[in-house]
């Protein structure tokens, strides 16, 4: 089945074939009749700015043309850096799953939950992207999903009740789990935070509440009501270029979810956070919602947002941002090579003119140029060169060589940074 996550970046204006975002192919089933009116119906304006939300790629970023190997950044594992901070953090724990009392219609229990729903925006090259986080401490750490965040090259956070508009930083990521850690910049207390239900308790047939950005239109959280109906599933998701990322131990549930709603919240009867909303099945490009989700199971978060607050160094935890070079690449083939007169049949073929002040427009690195080597790494395709570059750090300076229709080139390239 294709699995789509409801929270992705705009489409570039130029983009190779391989990385542009895909079709639907997966029925999708209308909003249950009891749940509440969805969001309205937007402008061709709007679904514009938000057309990567909706890409089948519930793993998977990409954003073609704005970066390298964007829709590759789920098959690296970048080396490891150690988070900056001296003293970790204490961790998160997961409370025993609560008792619902009193009032508990769909408008109490968002009302707990609310407060701690923020809408992150992102910028990716030319593109934007929105999605959700939960906050997790008063000072401004939020939880959210790695593909809200992966490749951006900015992230801006709005808090439920404040006017202000806060910037943000990735704090780490597991790209594997698909979970990553953020801060706002500024400095800010007293934040509203999500409160943690032991997943292992779930049931089939326990309700729940979907609570998140949807559609990417920001203010008060859309909520969704619905139950769980199956647990610990494993998806591959695909964009539908070969690419694909398999999660396991997902929550499904019938809560409708929405485009933009990535990062966001499944919630118990009692308002506590068991899952954070990750993917969904749709059908058709542009279509509003899903009600077949699947969100990680907050054990799970937990466990990785609490090693990032550890500091822990692992191959499969990254802090901060990594190498950027700016270019949207394919992998170079015999029938490439031959179509464009070159002789070298293996590399990173660049396949849309590099934006103006990115690294590698700065290199004099253009359209159809094949990138072979990376400091000291032999690049043989778009994957080994996203590996060569993110093994670097942002500043760091490379030598980039790649060959074109007036032969090799080789340059010192300064590297920028992009979120992991």
């Amino acid at each position: 089945m294709s699995i789509e996550n409801p929270g992705q970046t705009e489409q570039p204006q130029e983009s190779s074939g391989s990385l542009l975002p895909p079709e639907y192919s997966e029925s999708m089933g209308a909003p249950p009749p009891w749940a509440p009116t969805p969001p309205a119906p937007r402008s061709a304006s709007f679904w514009n700015r938000i057309a990567a939300y909706i890409v089948l790629i519930a793993v998977v970023a990409a954003a073609a043309g704005a970066g390298v190997g964007w829709s590759l950044a789920r098959a690296v594992i970048p080396s490891p850096h150690s988070a900056n901070a001296t003293t970790p953090e204490s961790p998160i724990s997961a409370e025993a799953p609560g008792t619902a009392s009193g009032n508990t219609g769909l408008n109490a229990i968002a009302a707990k939950v609310d407060p701690a729903i923020v809408d992150i925006n992102t910028a990716l090259g030319n593109g934007q992207a929105a999605g959700t986080g939960m906050i997790i401490s008063s000072t401004g750490e939020i939880l959210t999903n790695n593909h809200v965040v992966t490749g951006s090259t900015s992230i801006s956070v709005t808090v439920q009740g404040r006017s202000q508009t806060y910037s943000a930083h990735v704090v780490g990521v597991d790209v594997s789990q698909d979970v990553a850690v953020i801060q706002i910049d500024q400095s800010v207390s007293g934040l509203s935070t999500v409160t943690f239900a032991n997943s292992s308790s779930l049931r089939v047939g326990d309700a729940v509440v979907a609570i998140g950005n949807a559609l990417g239109r920001g203010g008060a959280p859309h909520v969704e009501t619905g139950q769980i109906t199956a647990l610990d599933q494993t998806i591959t998701a695909s964009e539908g270029s070969g690419i694909a990322e398999t999660l396991n131990g997902m929550i499904e549930s019938d809560a409708a979810i929405y485009e933009g709603d990535s990062g966001g919240a499944l919630v118990n009867s009692a308002g506590q956070v068991v899952g954070m909303i990750t993917a969904g099945q749709a059908q058709g490009f542009r279509s509003s919602a899903s009600t077949t989700g699947y969100a990680i199971a907050s054990n799970t978060a937990l466990s990785v947002v609490n090693r990032i607050r550890a500091h822990e160094v692992a191959s499969d935890l990254t802090y901060g941002q990594v190498g950027y070079l700016g270019v949207a690449v394919q992998s170079m083939d015999a029938a490439a090579a031959q179509q464009l007169g070159l002789s070298v049949t293996s590399g990173a073929l660049v396949t849309a003119t590099p934006q103006s002040g990115t690294p590698a427009a700065n290199a004099g690195i253009s359209r159809y140029s094949v990138i072979v080597k990376v400091g000291g790494s032999d690049v043989t395709s778009a994957d080994s060169l996203g590996t060569a570059v993110k093994s670097h750090q942002p500043g760091d300076s490379v030598s980039v060589t790649w060959v074109n229709s007036s032969g090799t080139h080789t340059a010192t390239v300064t590297l920028g940074g992009v979120n992991p």
